[in-house]
């Protein structure tokens, strides 16, 4: 609870590989009082790491797909039904959120009590168009050309090579030092544009006006659609900071580098000073051992949800798919490797 308000945390799951580094620190926030895991997916390992977690976490609380089907991003929608409820503060983060920092929910829930007017609010996000954006234009970071403000922007928003490094430059400069502070850069209100909703609150009434109902894209709908049909804009917190993993082209990028194994690297260490959070990783490491024993059986079980078939590929699509994966990088970092060049490491 803050301020008469009760503070759900909600992430659409997922994948274990990246909640390993999400789920421990939203337990140990005693300013969250429930963290609802949307339960968003056919892996029947990732289920049973969901649902031994809401076994031993009284906190987590699975909440399954309303309309019994699950297709990837575009069945995430009827998940908002269940998050209008009065005199609450829902927080939204992605399952790849792999750091935030340890004032995050204090800072976003005042934030958002502070500042009604705006539908979202969002934090600053490490690797998230806009936000690379703002750190761009505060003279935070330095590019070797001027990156315009577009969600979809082709180099910060969807090359892997580009995403690496800014993870590497986040890591060796602010947060291995501690010094994340230095990224901070105000208040921004945003309106009638798209951005990437990495991590967003609203209010429970707020989306009661709607009954949460969400049609198509969430992200198109919630950060621009719905907010300029009610005259409302959203606003980034630039001194409130996390760290996105990756958008769906940046992946092979970044596995290719090994961030996610930096991240998790620094993150143990961290946590090895604080014994609640020591304990808590103890446990789900021990959690994701278990599961990972009994891979076999629990992925030769059914799905709980309906399948939804896939629409039919391109020949181009086809053909590119056929070849070598050796093959394939190539062509992928032929294409975007050298698009840019990040002048600041």
């Amino acid at each position: 609870m803050y301020q008469n308000y009760k503070v759900v945390v909600n992430t659409a799951a997922g994948r274990r590989r990246y909640m390993q580094y999400l789920v421990p620190p939203i337990l140990n926030a005693d300013i969250v009082d429930r963290y609802d895991i949307w339960v968003n997916t056919h892996n029947m390992v990732d289920i049973e790491f969901f649902k031994e977690l809401a076994v031993k976490y009284p906190k987590i609380n699975l909440v399954w797909q309303p309309d019994g089907v699950v297709n990837g991003i575009a069945s995430i929608n009827a998940f908002y039904r269940d998050c209008c409820d009065e005199n609450t503060i829902y927080m939204k983060l992605d399952d790849d959120v792999v750091w935030f920092e340890p004032e995050l929910f204090e800072k976003m829930v005042k934030f958002r009590i502070d500042n009604p007017e705006y539908f979202l609010v969002s934090p600053l996000v490490i690797n998230n168009a806009l936000s690379t954006y703002l750190l761009q234009v505060h003279n935070k970071i330095k590019l070797d050309k001027y990156y315009m403000s577009i969600c979809m922007e082709r180099t910060i928003s969807l090359d892997g090579w580009f995403a690496a490094d800014l993870h590497n430059w986040f890591m060796d400069n602010y947060l291995k030092t501690g010094t994340y502070s230095k990224l901070y850069v105000g208040k921004h209100p945003i309106g009638m544009a798209r951005f990437s909703i990495n991590c967003v609150l609203w209010f429970g009434q707020e989306m009661a006006k709607f009954k949460g109902e969400v049609p198509g894209d969430d992200e198109e709908y919630l950060s621009c659609i719905k907010p300029t049909q009610l005259g409302m804009c959203n606003c980034f917190n630039g001194n409130a900071l996390i760290a996105h993993f990756a958008f769906g082209t940046q992946r092979k990028g970044l596995d290719k580098m090994d961030i996610l194994n930096r991240y998790g690297k620094i993150l143990h260490e961290l946590w090895q000073h604080n014994e609640a959070m020591r304990e808590i990783e103890h446990t789900i490491q021990d959690i994701i051992k278990d599961i990972e024993s009994r891979s076999v059986e629990l992925t030769a079980l059914p799905s709980p949800y309906k399948k939804v078939s896939k629409k039919k590929e391109s020949f181009v699509i086809c053909l590119f798919k056929k070849l070598p994966q050796n093959v394939r990088l190539a062509i992928h970092e032929l294409l975007y490797k050298q698009r840019y060049k990040f002048i600041e490491r």
